[in-house]
């Protein structure tokens, strides 16, 4: 069987972006949509996706599920790491405390980052210990729905 290499990989991004929009993301595909949602007040939660298997099997279940709270934050954003490669350079300059690493979750509060869900955090990590993580974050910072 022959396959296209980039058609394969066009379908993979395509579920990974879809399944992270129906949970309720906004995708940030340029620096300056970035800057239009991270200039906001309030808090806002970046989902930096991937397509490598802990962004399928972990970060991504992980941030459809915690949504299941009573507080959340007031933005719920999504960049795409090998995609959006200036939107993600352009969050990643926002937070440069923390090492480049996708899949990851950064919390911002007023623009500024207040704390970053690691690679390291994620993969080989239970999907409820990153859920717990995030559902921790929106206790302390989020507002209630």
């Amino acid at each position: 069987m022959n396959m296209d290499f980039n058609m394969y990989m066009n379908d993979i991004v395509s579920q990974a972006r879809s399944e992270i929009r129906e949970a309720g993301y906004t995708e940030l595909t340029t620096p300056e949509v970035v800057d239009e949602h991270l200039n906001k007040k309030g808090t806002a939660l970046v989902m930096i996706n991937s397509v490598c298997g802990c962004a399928g099997g972990i970060a991504r279940p992980a941030a459809k599920h915690a949504l299941n709270y009573d507080k959340l934050p007031d933005q719920l954003l999504t960049v795409f790491a090998g995609q959006d490669k200036e939107a993600t350079e352009h969050v990643r300059e926002k937070a440069t405390e923390f090492l480049p690493s996708s899949p990851s979750f950064a919390l911002f509060k007023d623009g500024k980052i207040v704390d970053m869900i690691e690679r390291h955090e994620i993969e080989g990590h239970e999907t409820m210990s990153v859920i717990t993580n995030l559902q921790a974050w929106f206790e302390k910072h989020g507002k209630e729905i």
